[in-house]
């Protein structure tokens, strides 16, 4: 897609890390970002560091949990800056470190309903307003490593589930979309220094709401020397300037996955020798 000055997008999560850091990326491009995140005042100080920079931005109290507030900053960017076309789906909160059969059904929600819900959210309130308006624009949704693998390392099933969900969702959107002028990408960072252990401080009251979560606090740690938010907002907005689908950003991770795919194909392997055909490419011929 490319970026043309006064395009408008919404970006969820904004109001730190990852989102953050796109909203800068593209506003530097002079798109102007209407900021979302369920931490108001942390979506001002975003528009606050765009509008110093000479560019606009409007901030909007969103959670993305409920689809009637997705719809609310969607009027907001809409009245202040016409009709968005870049879509971030950013906004996500961690839940690692407890058993899965040991996670409360508040935080099942909560996961689900931030993680899952709110992309489901931006998609079915965003997309349906670019194809009835006919013009170019892009999807950006931000699942993680942690949605092509499951690290045995970390007690993040959970989070990887959601995450799994958002790069099915991606992949699904981008079928859908084929022939029609709107790009689709999935980003899948790993460790970028940004407040994710910290996501209970916001969570909503129907979720059980504002707590501490010692349990994630693990993840602090492992990622203070991750990568800078600011660097992987540059990579998506040259993601969608160059129209790519999956936007990996950390490189030496890529063994997590071919541990997996190696597993994977031998299963495929078991699977045609239990039906006597010695190679199982031959299967699909």
């Amino acid at each position: 897609m490319k970026i043309e000055r006064g395009t408008a997008a919404y970006i969820s999560g904004g109001g730190s890390g990852i989102g953050r850091g796109m909203a800068l990326a593209f506003a530097r491009r002079g798109v102007r970002v209407g900021v979302a995140d369920i931490r108001e005042a942390d979506a001002a100080a975003t528009v606050d560091i765009i509008r110093q920079n000479g560019g606009e931005a409007i901030a909007i109290g969103a959670d993305v949990s409920d689809r009637a507030s997705v719809e609310a900053a969607a009027d907001a960017i809409e009245s202040a800056f016409g009709p968005a076309s870049i879509i971030c789906n950013n906004a996500g909160i961690a839940m690692h470190g407890v058993p899965i059969h040991e996670i409360s059904p508040d935080d099942w929600d909560w996961a689900i309903g931030v993680n899952i819900y709110g992309v489901i959210h931006g998609l079915q309130v965003f997309v349906p307003r670019l194809l009835d308006g006919g013009r170019p624009g892009h999807v950006v949704n931000t699942a993680s490593i942690g949605g092509f693998q499951v690290n045995p390392n970390f007690l993040t099933a959970a989070y990887s589930m959601t995450k799994y969900a958002v790069v099915a969702l991606s992949e699904g959107l981008r079928n859908e979309m084929e022939g029609r002028p709107i790009g689709v990408s999935v980003l899948a960072p790993a460790a970028v220094d940004t407040g994710i252990h910290l996501s209970e401080r916001a969570r909503p009251d129907r979720f059980g709401g504002a707590t501490v979560r010692p349990q994630n606090h693990f993840m602090g740690d492992l990622i203070k020397d991750g990568a800078d938010p600011a660097t992987i907002g540059e990579r998506v907005a040259r993601a969608v300037e160059d129209d790519e689908f999956y936007v990996f950003t950390h490189p030496e991770t890529r063994y997590w996955l071919e541990r997996r795919h190696a597993e994977i194909l031998d299963a495929f392997d078991r699977a045609a020798r239990s039906e006597g055909i010695e190679d199982a490419s031959q299967a699909a011929e």
